[in-house]
Parts: structure tokens; sequence; C-alpha cells
């Protein structure tokens, strides 16, 4: 399992007249939080692109159980539960505090700068069988 926390605080610009947050502003903070796991574990965004890979989003879904206020900070928890194949799926949690406000998934896949599917490059392949064995 690989799993990393970033943190955010609520800007009013992401929240509705009731200055509870619009429920597309989860998608951004899921990308920040799935940016640094990749970071994290050697693989930035920057240096894939570099590389000639984009990793587009094939699926996402979020599931609401609190609302998540203005200038709350907000803790976006992370996690690979199972090894990467050609699809990459990460699942999400987003506190406030100790209490779960939200949670979600999506998956990706490794593709060309044309869009094509491709392999993941082999220093990836290589850390996840190191990770997940």
């Amino acid at each position: 399992m690989i799993q990393t926390r970033a943190t955010v605080t609520v800007r009013y610009a992401e929240t509705d007249m009731m200055g509870i947050v619009y429920h597309a502003n989860y998608l951004p903070w899921f990308e920040v939080a799935r940016t640094q796991l990749l970071r994290e574990q050697g693989f930035p965004y920057r240096q894939l692109e570099a590389d000639g890979y984009r990793i587009p989003v094939l699926e996402v879904a979020a599931k609401f159980r609190r609302p998540a206020l203005y200038d709350d900070t907000l803790t976006i928890v992370a996690t690979i539960r199972e090894k990467p194949t050609l699809r990459v799926r990460i699942d999400y949690e987003v506190f406030r505090d100790e209490e779960l406000l939200a949670t979600g998934n999506s998956a990706h896949a490794f593709c060309d700068l044309n869009g094509r599917p491709t392999r993941p490059p082999a220093a990836f392949v290589a850390r996840m069988n190191e990770i997940f064995g």
C-alpha cells in the first residue's frame, strides 16, 4: 500500500451561498493528493510528461458524508491499495480533523503524447514491484 496526506484550506471561492464547499471542488483536491503521492514515489507529473507520458483520468467517483465549510483545514488521504498494472486506482478520504467528510476514487491509465494507451515507464513498474512485491 502507498499512502500520502495533503492539506488544503477551503477558500471562499470554493463555497456556495451557504458557505458549503461546492461538490466539484473535491476533484482538484483529489488531484493535489494524487500528484503528491506520485511525487513522493519519485514520479512527479512534470517529469512523466517530459518523458512522454500522460496519466488521464478514466473514471472518478465521490461520496459526500458531511459538508466542508469555508476556512476549514482539510486533509486529503490518497491511497494506492493494489499493485498498478496498466491502470492505476487511487482511493481518497477527506477529513476535517478526525471527521470523515468525503470519500472517492479515480482510475488512470498511462498514455503516450498522442493519447494512445502505453505501458508505464520501467522505473514506475520497478518501484511498484518493490512496494507490492
